[in-house]
């Protein structure tokens, strides 16, 4: 099965404390079916102080549900829903439902 969401795609945020923030996805996770997205879910961690780091807190991303985050249209910048579309060539490239734009170049 394809990946309708990859790293690199800038992603619509649609539930929870982050919801309607944008961000580009820096890690997807497929068998957790959850991804990392950049300024989303921000996590608070202690961090020990050792010899090569500082201590103290960290704020880092948190990983985000799958249908938590919708690709965002690369025209308008709204969620979009991902379809599929074979090329003449017989590539399989991403399209985005809502204007029909295509995401793979």
């Amino acid at each position: 099965m394809a990946a309708k969401i990859k790293k690199g795609d800038k992603v619509v945020v649609l539930s929870g404390k982050d919801k309607g923030k944008t961000g580009e996805v820096l890690q997807v996770m497929p068998k957790d079916e959850r991804a990392v997205v950049k300024g989303v879910a921000m996590v608070v961690r202690h961090q020990r102080q050792t010899q090569s780091q500082e201590g103290g807190l960290i704020h880092k991303e948190g990983t985000i549900h799958l249908s938590n985050i919708a690709l965002a249209d690369p025209t308008t910048g709204k969620a979009t829903r991902v379809g599929f579309q074979t090329l003449d060539d017989g590539r399989k490239v991403r399209v985005a439902k809502r204007s029909g734009e295509r995401i793979d170049a």
